[in-house]
């Protein structure tokens, strides 16, 4: 039986709800961002109880297709902002095409329609949230950060990121405050 899950968004998403599942004694085949597949299958009572266990911890079962469908839209999502080594000549749009066996047009206005925010601008918002936690680090120039995220330039990506934030890169990582936003708050 297969569970889809909002607000999983990273790999300790995973261990928690691995481990909150494994508590309540379901065998977990599969799981990865936003979704968990269990052997058995689940009647209500027992749904409730994994919603229960979950929620407090920030999780939500869904269960309409359609929010389903927006969850996987954001996984991708946070998925390609983070993945390092892939093909830079691939569109997100022809991506998520590909991988939700759906038209990229019907995605893009299910999601406008539900979120309030186009697909690109959700991508922006997350792209945005990684660069500043790639600046908090301070492991990689704003060179480097540029080429990881695919920015064309440097310059590029410094006006996006005022633009989002109203802050330049530079004067972000000066004033050393936190100004991150939890990935599910994005």
């Amino acid at each position: 039986m297969t569970i889809y899950i909002k607000n999983m968004v990273c790999n300790r998403c995973i261990m928690v709800v691995r481990q909150e599942v494994e508590k309540l004694g379901f065998n977990i085949d599969a799981i990865k961002l936003g979704e968990l597949v269990i052997r058995e299958e689940l009647n209500n009572a027992q749904r409730d109880k994994v919603s229960a266990v979950l929620e407090p911890l920030g999780f939500e079962l869904i269960d309409d297709k359609k929010s389903q469908l927006i969850e996987q839209i954001k996984t991708i999502v946070i998925k390609w902002v983070r993945e390092q080594n892939r093909e830079r000549s691939v569109n997100l749009s022809d991506v998520l095409a590909d991988q939700l066996h759906h038209d990229y047009n019907y995605l893009s206005n299910l999601f406008s329609e539900v979120e309030g925010i186009t697909i690109e601008k959700y991508h922006i918002a997350q792209k945005i949230e990684r660069v500043k936690e790639l600046l908090v680090y301070d492991e990689l120039s704003l060179s480097e950060i540029a080429y990881q995220l695919g920015y064309s330039s440097v310059a590029y990506l410094s006006n996006q990121f005022k633009k989002v934030t109203g802050l330049s890169p530079s004067h972000f990582k000066q004033i050393k405050e936190d100004k991150r936003k939890p990935l599910d708050e994005v």
